[in-house]
């Protein structure tokens, strides 16, 4: 297991399969339809065999993980709504109101609120896991947002919770006012970008609240310019809940789950992941592709294509759980769609 500093991270298997990945496209081929007519479903079903190792691959008990958490560097007018709105949109998850609840319903999708670092206190829920480290990151423009033990706390409980879990599919959300600050910080960093690039209107800035937060978050980077390691990086840049999607996401590749990717906020959070435990991006499906700027870097640094193009940039998990019924759809062609020799069809010549 590659060990960092008191961080034990779990081996991750390779799902590079020459002969299964053959055995899979040869399935495919030989489905009743001409070469290559279901496009990108075709590519994703040999994706999800190759996960699972399986000339059969299969979803069952899907689970959603919406991680919540403040940010202290919402101090600095980063965001266009208040912090207030963290803890008010944990009790909208709650209470089934928002969109990512409506989507999980309609697919039949297991749904979990996590407190990572919510700046409130919460009464139990049926909903609601208790993993918080502290209430909110502290301001990344004068301190690290957290200290190391703090983030390796944050890792190791999204690698927990993982464990507890049922399902061979996990699909990552996230809520927090000014986690697109501290997404587009990491991505900096470990992108080696202009920060420019990576910074884009969150909640909805206008371009005073854009070129604002844009200097402010510039102003970050070179307060922390000694964090380099990905782990460094995460601890003086990062969120509680990036963190700890980061660590789930970590987990559900070392148990070779399929992990369905939301967006911006929880592509950056795979790309730390993949830093810290290389490998762990060969297990996601992109669901879609963020109208926030910076998502189109971290799917290049990924080299990753997303299912869906709808201009999304809600987060939560939204976009992913969109994309979840072509998932179903791969698996249910690869494994219930006649052959040529089944259905007594001729097949193309050569």
């Amino acid at each position: 297991m590659p060990v960092t500093s008191q961080l034990t991270l779990p081996a991750i298997p390779l799902i590079a399969n020459p002969a299964l990945q053959q055995q899979l496209q040869q399935k495919v081929s030989n489905k009743t339809k001409p070469p290559g007519s279901l496009g990108t479903l075709e590519s994703l079903a040999i994706r999800l065999g190759l996960i699972q190792q399986s000339l059969t691959p299969a979803i069952h008990h899907p689970q959603v993980a919406v991680f919540a958490a403040d940010h202290g560097l919402t101090d600095e007018g980063v965001s266009a709504f208040p912090a207030a709105v963290t803890p008010q949109m944990v009790h909208n998850f709650l209470q089934g109101g928002a969109a990512i609840n409506v989507f999980a319903r309609q697919h039949n999708l297991a749904l979990q609120a996590v407190d990572a670092g919510v700046n409130a206190d919460f009464t139990p829920h049926a909903r609601l896991i208790d993993k918080k480290v502290r209430k909110g990151t502290r301001n990344a423009l004068h301190t690290p947002a957290m200290t190391r033990d703090e983030c390796i706390q944050a890792l190791q409980a999204g690698m927990e919770l993982v464990q507890t879990l049922p399902g061979n599919l996990l699909l990552t959300g996230e809520m927090g006012i000014g986690n697109t600050s501290s997404a587009s910080l990491l991505l900096a960093r470990l992108g080696k970008l202009p920060v420019a690039k990576c910074t884009g209107r969150g909640t909805g800035l206008n371009n005073n609240g854009l070129h604002h937060k844009t200097r402010v978050l510039q102003a970050v980077l070179s307060r922390h310019a000694s964090a380099q390691t990905p782990l460094d990086v995460l601890t003086a840049l990062g969120g509680l809940e990036i963190a700890m999607m980061a660590g789930a996401l970590i987990q559900g590749a070392a148990e070779r789950r399929i992990l369905l990717m939301d967006g911006f906020i929880a592509g950056v959070a795979l790309l730390v992941a993949n830093r810290l435990a290389p490998g762990t991006c060969d297990y996601a499906v992109f669901g879609h592709g963020s109208a926030e700027p910076g998502h189109r870097y971290v799917l290049q640094l990924l080299n990753a294509t997303p299912l869906l193009e709808l201009n999304l940039r809600l987060g939560e998990g939204s976009g992913a759980a969109l994309a979840y019924p072509l998932l179903q759809s791969a698996c249910a062609f690869i494994n219930e769609m006649a052959s040529f020799e089944d259905a007594g069809i001729s097949g193309a010549s050569s």
